[in-house]
């Protein structure tokens, strides 16, 4: 819509009255007031406030023309975002593979001291092998992609970009029944999902705030990055792309999916909006930053400590406990076998028909409390049914993945999977406290996970029929 202070020659509040009149067209007569009340706004602005820099005020509406335009709007923010995950891969593969052979190589010396005091096989296998490896893995996983991703991301909003992408998605989410506000809830999203139900406040009507609280979950927060970074790098990309192609391939495979999640908040918006929260969308109206110059230094340092260290101590605060539990399953056995095995075996026939296996459903049950702990707690599980492969670098992941009998479907379907599923513990949490309803705090763990569940079934169904697999 374009807001003018003036038309045909009357004032902006003669405009104003003009759209009052047009009660006949009620699709247009909300616009048409919001404009005028803009133009009023305009007119008094233009008589009260003095610009010491015109021109750089210029340059900004130039920039907006741009990064707004119908037409350049979408790629630009597409590039922007395959850039973030370019430089988050380039820069996290090395630090994650020299943290995983530091911390097997203190392992080593751990399990000799355990050895050298004599200390009991299972007390070595609950510190060791479970409290031990379990945070270890977080860490060596989780660290570098986020002290990358989060500043990265950090700096963008701080030059105040993210709010035009806002201004983008809002013609999306209007046409899908949504709130346009929905857009910056969900960019929150990528941090932390928790954190973005309590950012839905910003949304002023109930319904279209009950949208954003249960298509939240379909944006990867940062317990899944590690996930999707880690799975895309090793199974998505052919032998055959090395050095920088294959980290720009791994970038695209990641937007991609991210896409989907985008499709998938939009569908159920849409479904939603014509089913159980049926109305009229509200009017969105934006008010755009300035475009400022990134404070590069504090926005990093704050960023990677109120975002990277936090999010990394609540994973690894949940990823201990887990950890040890996993071991002990793992080792506790019951006729001839272990119960972690068991349980994988109970899972396994539904699992395969989703691409994926026992230990995969297993690890994302187990992993409710906290997205971070899945990646975490499936290797432990591999590790303890008899692939007893030192993780030393992410060559030795990707070793246990295929002594599982892994293909590029079960990782592509854990990707989806990991992106579709019901949110973690917390923001289920959150969405209980926000809505005062048992009833949506469950619909927002079931939808996801029903779409994960025909997602990933659909996926194996069509690969195994064309034989890709």
């Amino acid at each position: 819509m374009e807001l003018q202070p003036a038309i045909n020659g009357e004032s902006a509040l003669d405009s104003l009255r003009t759209a009052a009149r047009k009660l006949a067209d009620k699709g247009a007569i909300r616009d048409e007031i919001v404009g005028g009340i803009y133009g009023v706004s305009a007119e008094i602005c233009g008589r009260a406030v003095t610009y010491r820099d015109r021109k750089k005020l210029g340059s900004t509406y130039k920039l907006d023309n741009i990064v707004t335009s119908r037409l350049w709007g979408f790629p630009i923010m597409l590039a922007g975002l395959g850039l973030v995950f370019w430089i988050t891969i380039a820069g996290a593969n090395y630090p994650s593979s020299w943290l995983a052979s530091l911390f097997g190589f203190i392992e080593g010396y751990l399990t000799a001291g355990f050895n050298a005091i004599h200390a009991p096989a299972w007390l070595h296998g609950v510190l060791v092998l479970g409290l031990y490896r379990g945070t270890s893995s977080v860490i060596s996983v989780m660290l570098p992609p986020m002290m990358i991703f989060f500043p990265v991301f950090a700096l963008l909003e701080n030059f105040g970009y993210l709010p035009r992408v806002a201004f983008n998605m809002d013609r999306l989410f209007k046409k899908s029944g949504g709130h346009g506000k929905q857009a910056l809830t969900m960019s929150m999203g990528f941090g932390c999902n928790a954190a973005a139900i309590i950012s839905t406040r910003i949304i002023e009507s109930p319904r279209e705030r009950m949208l954003a609280i249960l298509t939240n979950n379909f944006v990867p927060c940062n317990g899944r990055w590690p996930t999707l970074i880690l799975l895309s790098s090793m199974f998505m990309i052919g032998s055959a792309a090395t050095g920088a192609f294959s980290t720009l391939a791994t970038a695209l495979v990641l937007m991609g999916i991210v896409l989907v999640g985008i499709a998938v908040t939009l569908t159920v918006s849409w479904v939603l909006s014509r089913t159980a929260l049926r109305g009229v969308p509200t009017h969105y109206t934006l008010e755009l930053p300035p475009y400022r110059r990134p404070q590069i230094l504090k926005t990093i340092l704050r960023a990677s400590k109120e975002k990277s260290l936090n999010v990394l101590t609540r994973a690894i605060v949940v990823a201990a406990p887990a950890g040890i539990i996993t071991w002990i399953l793992g080792n506790v056995t019951v006729g001839g076998d272990s119960v972690l095995n068991h349980i994988a075996a109970f899972f396994d026939p539904f699992a395969q028909l989703l691409g994926l296996d026992g230990f995969i459903i297993m690890a994302f049950i187990l992993g409710l409390p906290a997205n971070e702990i899945v990646l975490p707690i499936l290797l432990m599980g591999y590790m303890s049914s008899g692939a007893m492969v030192d993780i030393d670098g992410l060559g030795g992941i990707k070793d246990i993945f295929l002594a599982q009998g892994w293909t590029w479907l079960t990782a592509l379907n854990m990707m989806l999977f990991s992106l579709l599923h019901y949110p973690c513990g917390t923001t289920l949490v959150n969405i209980y406290k926000e809505t005062k309803s048992m009833k949506w705090a469950v619909l927002s763990a079931a939808i996801p996970l029903a779409i994960a569940i025909a997602v990933t079934f659909a996926v194996a169904l069509a690969a195994r029929l064309l034989g890709w697999v």
